[in-house]
């Protein structure tokens, strides 16, 4: 051990060396003088990488190095977070990252499949302390004895799994097994679907997928960014030190209420309004409701003018309203079509009247001097003038709008709620609103009404094309000073020659200009955040069956390329809108071309509370088949009748939590249904709060809330009250002790032994007797 030592003491010293020359440079190119933009972006550059370079250090400092593997044929490397190398001429490497491709024996050589190793060590640390070595021989010629070698290969696992949680994801880098392996360094192209029950570990399995795949294709994904999208705030909160503490700050995690730029999804809906909401008959609807407001008049429109009045019929509006459709384009990028064809018919109406000759038989304006001799006396420049003075009309103006507006999703989509046309009646009255905040699933129709509206973005790109036609021409003047003495130099030759000299300065003037632009040196994540059309490198959905369809649509907009991972699992679906199965999500889009793989092993919940919880979906299904718990704590799980719901909680969470101080720490959850909290949270205040903060000791959650989540004791309420995949969900969040409390009886199937009746005891507790209440049983 204390070699091991030696070499942790050796690596965070020169973890201290790196740490400091990334400062040093941070520090020096803030302290870069002049605003010359060349000076600054130098510094911009400097600065983001260093500061990514600090950050991936600082994430490492924990469990820096975990693990060993001495290779039969004489290599020796030690495994940790992030890769460090000696300061040397060879920069030798000091520790290997977890994902390269010499690590892999780490996580997958079997005593019958090697890889090559002669033997395997996991290193355990506390901070910089080495605490713990853990042998495994995998070559049986190996006769090198250390006095660290254990019979049992799961030691470090199981003793990771039986650690007390702190109310946030861990990484498992140190103890990610063969099958995860697998899954963690698939191919990152095509959809890879990630199904397994609950404490398979699904979820930190997608996590350091991310990370591998950031290591392995950093220069695309670094530039495009990863999107990890969860259920929840309270879910992503429960995950955010994952990825850092892998070395990965680069990545964007949102629920899907923060997909909109500029909108916040702080409203609810009923269950019932976010099923339709989330059905895949809203997009035809929408795209209906953006025709609605394409209209024809009811009658000749007649529109005040200087020389007359002029008239607009519902042909001239039918006529240019088909032309602009036929482009195909959005409604607001389709828009300038129909005002050009409506201001063309106007003119053509106007300069019909005042130009028509008087002694000739009249008939349409003429485009030449020759024929302009017949039926009209304008000529082309007088129709011109006539057409501009038309479409600087405001009155034309106002009735384009009326007939043709100009809308934004958050507009359209408020009006639809208010009157949702072209859904069954029932429908509509479910979703019907006209106020409110903006809810998760409202985000879905925002993001369909920006596609089916489109943005004209052409004033703007006028204005950025004249800011930088200005920019050219300033640095076309700084040219022109710096190259005067060559000007003279040409100024006997022929004009081809001086025309190639133009051009060159041209050119020239382009580029300085473009090196001078101020550069936007946000992270990709953080562009992608405020950019609603951004096209994702790669996309990680959690708890991917409760996505609806509508929800979908948007999520494949972000990812072109359909290079995703989802995650879930089919018999915990809750969402009324939710697709469930994996071919309902993915058939519209990639037909069967994904990739499905399963895991099967439940590392969080011990066999004896799966057993009891596995009861709940094949009471549904017969045919259910749980995933196999992998260890057994000979603990059962109870259960306690009452009639005061309250105070047998309170009782239950004290004596619980009384009992898990005494054994470490931990964190405790009460998984209640949504009518019970307000009267739990009267007698747990602690435990309950504006915003739920999973760090406390206890807390107070609904099924929903407790998805992806774990904690070391669960105290399940009132479980007739939850769905069967509530309660599904709800039954397998503990990794050591589950109790079960009700006033009703249990639902059919689902089978948990009486809470046990120890002898009374003194001392002033708020129980007289363990596992008693004066409540009854």
């Amino acid at each position: 051990m204390q070699n091991e030592q030696e070499f942790i003491d050796l690596l965070y010293e020169r973890l201290a060396e790196v740490r400091a020359e990334a400062e040093m440079t941070v520090t020096k190119s803030l302290s870069l003088a002049g605003n010359h933009a060349q000076t600054r972006l130098e510094r911009d550059v400097l600065v983001a990488e260093h500061s990514g370079l600090l950050a991936a250090v600082d994430a490492g400092e924990n469990g820096l190095c975990f693990g060993r593997l001495a290779f039969r044929d004489g290599r020796d490397h030690h495994i940790g977070r992030i890769g460090i190398r000696r300061d040397d001429a060879e920069r030798t490497p000091l520790v290997i990252d977890w994902r390269a491709d010499v690590a892999r024996p780490f996580y997958l050589a079997t005593g019958h499949t090697p890889m090559g190793l002669r033997r395997r060590r996991h290193i355990t640390t506390e901070g910089r302390q080495v605490i713990a070595l853990h042998d495994e021989i995998l070559d049986l010629a190996d006769t090198v004895r250390t006095g660290h070698e254990g019979a049992d290969a799961d030691a470090v696992l199981l003793a990771s799994l039986d650690a007390a949680r702190t109310g946030r994801m861990h990484d498992i880098v140190q103890t990610i097994q063969a099958e995860q392996d697998r899954i963690i360094r698939a191919p990152h192209h095509g959809v890879l679907v990630v199904e397994g029950g609950p404490g398979t570990g699904k979820t930190v399995v997608a996590l350091h997928r991310a990370a591998y795949l950031l290591y392995a294709h950093r220069q695309q994904l670094a530039r495009r960014a990863v999107l990890i999208v969860g259920p929840n705030p309270s879910f992503l909160d429960y995950i955010a030190e994952v990825l850092p503490a892998l070395g990965e700050t680069g990545v964007l995690l949102a629920t899907l209420g923060e997909l909109f730029p500029g909108v916040t999804a702080t409203g609810t809906d009923t269950a019932g309004a976010a099923e339709v909401k989330g059905g895949a008959a809203m997009a035809d609807a929408l795209a209906r409701f953006v025709r609605d407001r394409q209209v024809l008049p009811d009658e000749v429109r007649v529109i005040d003018h200087e020389d007359g009045e002029l008239r607009l019929d519902a042909g001239m509006v039918d006529a240019a309203r088909r032309k602009a459709r036929e482009t195909g384009l959005p409604h607001n990028l389709a828009r300038p079509h129909f005002a050009f064809r409506i201001i063309d018919a106007l003119t053509e109406q106007l300069a019909d009247r005042i130009g028509a000759d008087p002694y000739g038989d009249g008939g349409p304006p003429c485009s030449s001097e020759a024929e302009n001799s017949g039926a009209n006396l304008l000529g082309p420049d007088d129709i011109a003038q006539i057409g501009k003075a038309i479409a600087t009309s405001p009155e034309v103006h106002d009735v384009i709008e009326e007939l043709w507006p100009s809308l934004t999703p958050q507009q359209l989509v408020a009006d639809f709620l208010a009157d949702p046309v072209h859904l069954p009646d029932a429908d509509a009255d479910v979703i019907r609103r006209t106020d409110g905040d903006w809810t998760p699933a409202d985000i879905p129709l925002l993001d369909e009404a920006a596609e089916l509206l489109g943005e004209d973005d052409s004033a703007a790109r006028a204005l950025a094309e004249a800011q930088r036609q200005e920019q050219i021409a300033y640095a076309q003047g700084v040219l022109d000073l710096s190259y005067g003495s060559r000007t003279h130099e040409f100024a006997d030759r022929d004009d081809d020659d001086s025309e190639v000299l133009a051009a060159h300065d041209l050119v020239d003037a382009e580029r300085l200009a473009d090196r001078h632009e101020e550069a936007d040196h946000r992270s990709a994540a953080e562009r992608a955040a405020a950019d609603r059309t951004w096209a994702f490198g790669h996309i990680i959905v959690d708890e991917a069956q409760e996505l609806s369809a509508m929800a979908w649509r948007l999520l494949m907009r972000r990812c072109p390329t359909r290079s995703m991972t989802l995650v879930g699992d089919p018999a915990q679906t809750a969402e009324p809108g939710g697709c469930g199965s994996w071919e309902a999500i993915l058939a519209p889009y990639v037909g069967d071309r994904w990739q499905h793989v399963r895991l099967g092993v439940n590392y969080r919940t011990p066999a004896e509370m799966m057993d009891i919880a596995a009861r709940v979906p094949r009471s549904v299904d017969p045919s259910f088949t749980p995933p196999r718990s992998i260890r057994s704590t000979g603990t059962l799980p109870w259960s306690l009748r009452t009639d005061d719901m309250p105070r047998a909680v309170a009782e239950a969470v004290a004596r619980e939590t009384r009992d898990e101080a005494r054994r470490r720490e931990g964190r405790l959850a009460v998984i209640a249904p949504g009518a019970r909290h307000a009267a739990l949270s009267a007698v747990l205040p602690d435990a309950a709060g504006p915003a739920l903060d999973l760090t406390r000791p206890v807390v107070l959650i609904d099924p929903r809330q407790a998805k992806g989540l774990e904690f070391d004791t669960v105290i399940v309420v009132e479980p007739e009250e939850l769905g069967p995949s509530d309660l599904y969900v709800a039954l397998t969040r503990a990794t050591q002790r589950l109790g079960v409390i009700h006033t009703r009886p249990l639902p059919a199937g689902l089978e948990v032994p009486p809470a046990p009746r120890p002898a009374a005891s003194r001392g002033g507790d708020a129980m007289t007797v363990r596992g008693e209440y004066a409540s009854g049983d």
